[in-house]
């Protein structure tokens, strides 16, 4: 499994999906507020993206300089995650890949706001925090959050 696609598995089990499913309530949060409901927001926006091929929004919310750090240190930037969403666009593959991931992979969150950073981990709830899957990191700039960056390791 790419290391990108475990991003999006273990965002969407922290997020519930919400997006996904349509859930009017998780749609209803501002994604430009400093908060940690907007930054888990825009989480659930990004699975959402990716999983439908919403290129347009992923464009403005990755920084041009975002990269993506795999486990086994392979680099993906921002034109490689852009072409992956963009190759999901009509199909719902990507997304039903995701939901089954999901049913055999818990995953809790923690979410760190540092005035306009924040930083958002995945990792097995059965472990607890200090076993990191996956961060990704934010910049709050221009009136939105905005992803700069992502590290995924090996922490089962």
């Amino acid at each position: 499994m790419s290391c990108r696609f475990l991003r999006h598995a273990l965002l969407a089990q922290a997020c519930g999906l919400a997006l996904a499913c349509g859930s009017p309530a998780a749609a209803a949060v501002d994604e430009t507020a400093r908060s940690e409901a907007a930054v888990l927001a825009v989480e659930e926006h990004w699975l959402q993206a990716e999983g439908t091929g919403d290129t347009a929004w992923l464009a403005q919310m990755l920084l041009p300089s975002y990269r993506s750090v795999g486990a086994d240190g392979a680099v993906h930037d921002r034109a490689a995650i852009l072409a992956h969403a963009r190759s999901a666009k009509g199909s719902d593959r990507v997304m039903r890949r995701i939901q089954a991931y999901l049913s055999a992979h818990p995953s809790g969150k923690a979410v760190r706001l540092e005035g306009n950073l924040a930083i958002v981990s995945f990792y097995d709830p059965a472990q607890g925090p200090q076993h990191i899957r996956s961060s990704d990191v934010f910049v709050y700039r221009d009136g939105g959050w905005h992803a700069v960056y992502s590290q995924h390791s090996t922490a089962r």
